[in-house]
C-alpha cells in the first residue's frame, strides 16, 4: 500500500496540473469560439450560389429557389455577425452569431417562426469546418415542432463555402439544405 500512495499522489498532481494549464477550452483537435468568431465577421459581404436539397421537402426547396444570397454584416460593434438568408424576399431569414463566455452561439430566426439557438461545437469543428448543435430556441418545441436543428459551415476555397442546414421534425431529421456560395465583394 506505500509503494502505491506515491504513484497515486504523482497521478494527482499531474492531473491537477493538467487541469489548471488546460481548461475546457484548450482542445487537442478543436478550435477557440472567438477565433471562430474572427473568421466569420471577416467573411462580412454578399455570397451568392445554388441550393441543394436531400429529403423531399428540401429538394422541392432547393429547386424553387434556383441562385441564392446570403448577407454577411458585422453590426453592434463589432459584437455580432448577422447573415441574412433571401434579402428581401418571402422567405428572408436571420442568423446572428455572437460570443457568449467561451462558446460561440447561432440564432436563426426563421421564416417558419421559430428562432433555434444553437452552440459551435467546438471539439468537433475545425478552422476550415464550423459545426453548430442544437441548444434550445423559442417558439418551438423540438420534440414536435419543424426548426433548424444544425448547422455546418465548410471552407472549400478563396471565397468559397458551403453552408448546411439540417431540419427536424418530431425529433427526426427530415432534411438538409445546403447552399454552396462565392463572395461576390
Amino acid at each position: 500500500m506505500r509503494k502505491l500512495f506515491p504513484v497515486v499522489a504523482s497521478l494527482a498532481v499531474i492531473f491537477a496540473v493538467a487541469a489548471c494549464c488546460c481548461p475546457t477550452r484548450c482542445l487537442a483537435e478543436g478550435v477557440e469560439a472567438d477565433a471562430v468568431f474572427e473568421q466569420l465577421k471577416s467573411m462580412a459581404g454578399t455570397w451568392t450560389g445554388t441550393p441543394k436539397g436531400e429529403g423531399t421537402e428540401a429538394e422541392n426547396d432547393a429547386e424553387k429557389l434556383g441562385e441564392v444570397v446570403h448577407k454577411i454584416e458585422v453590426s453592434a460593434a463589432g459584437t455580432v455577425v448577422m447573415e441574412t438568408m433571401g434579402p428581401g424576399t418571402p422567405h428572408e431569414m436571420i442568423n446572428m452569431y455572437h460570443l457568449d463566455g467561451d462558446d460561440l452561439v447561432l440564432t436563426h430566426y426563421c421564416a417558419g417562426g421559430n428562432q433555434p439557438s444553437m452552440r459551435l461545437d467546438r471539439a468537433h469543428s475545425t478552422a476550415d469546418n464550423l459545426i453548430f448543435d442544437f441548444a434550445g430556441g423559442t417558439n418551438l418545441d423540438p420534440a414536435v415542432d419543424s426548426h433548424i436543428h444544425a448547422a455546418q459551415i465548410k471552407m472549400v476555397g478563396d471565397d468559397r463555402i458551403e453552408s448546411s442546414w439540417t431540419a427536424y421534425t418530431k425529433g427526426e431529421q427530415v432534411g438538409l439544405m445546403t447552399f454552396e456560395l462565392a463572395k461576390q465583394e
